[in-house]
């Protein structure tokens, strides 16, 4: 691999983690929205479906 594309890589998985943790901070000040680790999550799969889905193309 390339450092270009390395430094992207690296890049996405800062932009998801700091999804996540907005995500879950957000649902930690309103409990009745869920639980915090499952919004957390949710925002990561979300973040890797629409990566998958522009290095398919």
């Amino acid at each position: 691999m390339s450092t270009l594309t390395l430094l992207v890589l690296l890049l996405l998985v800062n932009a998801a983690v700091m999804l996540a943790a907005g995500a879950a901070y957000v649902v930690h000040r309103h409990p009745s929205w869920g639980q915090p680790l499952g919004a957390a999550f949710g925002a990561v799969a979300v973040m890797g479906t629409l990566v998958g889905v522009i290095l398919a193309r």
